[in-house]
């Protein structure tokens, strides 16, 4: 009985998706996953009290894309569950299901929603929805990513699932819609001659742009191009924070710290047009004369420790400030302790690449 239900809802999701959009990209894809579920069966009738937890799962499914919007599939899982209650161990299953997908603007996006059936010491029926994200590797080759919530049919279980799977698209293609050709002009008439033959622009690398305006061939498909058929480009703020504190009148860098003095040297060499500033600071105990010594002497401890890790020094600046810019001003020795510290934050602005 579950069978037939589930073929019917095939056919009906495949008759009413083939209708609505004629799409060029159609094709039968095939893959495989790995799989998580999250199962909350507890006190199963038939097992005597046993609770059914965790699943970790291997699987396949068969799929077919209608259109840019809509595809559907066919899925089996071979499960594996935890036990626990009044006996623990594990269990084999299986399920098998299918599922309609629908991708946002026919891009990576999608929502999903379909019917399984789970036989786990019982066979029980599920309604699930859930979203996922598919990326391609090639025209032919993708990867996805998906998770699920699970509402049982045949009792009032509520479970959660999810999992990663790499398919190959039969014949199906990926790219770029092609440009339509402008229209040619008419050939002028000639008495007696064979029509003249209108060559149709090409597009190599199918970024969008036809290959006698396309300045910059073989374009990686993921990428948006210009007008002039160049990647885009956008500028992205990165940054790095230190922060390294110190004992009571102490200037010696723990090392505790030099794993985090590291990572700013890592990110200087990585943008090597940005500079440091550093920052000492003291808690508010003793005189401010000398607490603003010290906290000269922290900044360039920490300026030490860069340097000697083959930053320049030019690039590198430390100022004390003693008791000035207190973070707490409570006078309790945590407090103190949280002003006893360097600070340094850096920032720069690396170009990443614009996606399709």
């Amino acid at each position: 009985m579950k069978f037939k239900m589930l073929s019917l809802a095939v056919a009906v999701l495949a008759s009413t998706t083939v209708n609505a959009h004629e799409h060029k990209n159609e094709g039968v894809y095939l893959g495989v996953f790995g799989d998580y579920y999250k199962a909350k069966w507890e006190e199963i009738r038939d097992a005597a009290g046993v609770n059914v937890d965790d699943s970790t799962s291997w699987g396949a499914e068969l799929g077919y894309r209608f259109s840019d919007y809509w595809s559907a599939r066919l899925e089996y899982a071979d499960m594996d569950f935890d036990l626990s209650g009044s006996q623990t161990g594990s269990l084999s299953g299986h399920r098998v299901g299918v599922d309609g997908l629908y991708h946002f603007n026919g891009g990576p996006f999608y929502a999903l929603f379909g019917l399984k059936s789970i036989d786990a010491y019982t066979s029980n029926t599920f309604a699930n929805v859930g979203a996922g994200y598919r990326h391609h590797l090639t025209d032919n080759l993708f990867v996805n990513a998906e998770t699920a919530l699970y509402q049982g049919i045949d009792r009032g279980y509520t479970d959660v699932g999810a999992k990663l799977g790499i398919n190959y698209a039969f014949g199906a293609s990926t790219s770029s819609k092609p440009v339509k050709a402008a229209p040619a002009p008419a050939p002028i008439a000639k008495p007696a001659s064979k029509p003249a033959v209108v060559a149709v622009p090409q597009d190599a690398d199918k970024d969008g742009i036809v290959d006698n305006e396309d300045k910059c061939a073989n374009t990686p498909m993921v990428d948006a191009v210009d007008a002039m058929g160049c990647t885009l480009y956008r500028d992205e703020e990165v940054t790095v924070s230190l922060l390294v504190r110190f004992p009571n009148n102490n200037s010696a860098v723990s090392q505790q710290y030099l794993n985090d003095i590291e990572a700013v040297v890592n990110f200087l060499n990585e943008y090597p047009d940005t500079k440091v500033r550093l920052e000492g600071h003291t808690s508010s105990v003793g005189k401010a004369e000398y607490n603003k010594w010290l906290s000269q002497k922290r900044a360039d401890a920490v300026a030490k420790q860069l340097i000697a890790e083959g930053i320049a020094a030019s690039r590198v600046s430390a100022i004390g400030y003693g008791e000035e810019r207190l973070k707490n001003t409570a006078n309790t020795e945590a407090a103190h302790a949280q002003n006893r510290r360097v600070e340094a934050k850096i920032i720069s602005v690396k170009r990443v690449k614009v996606k399709r």
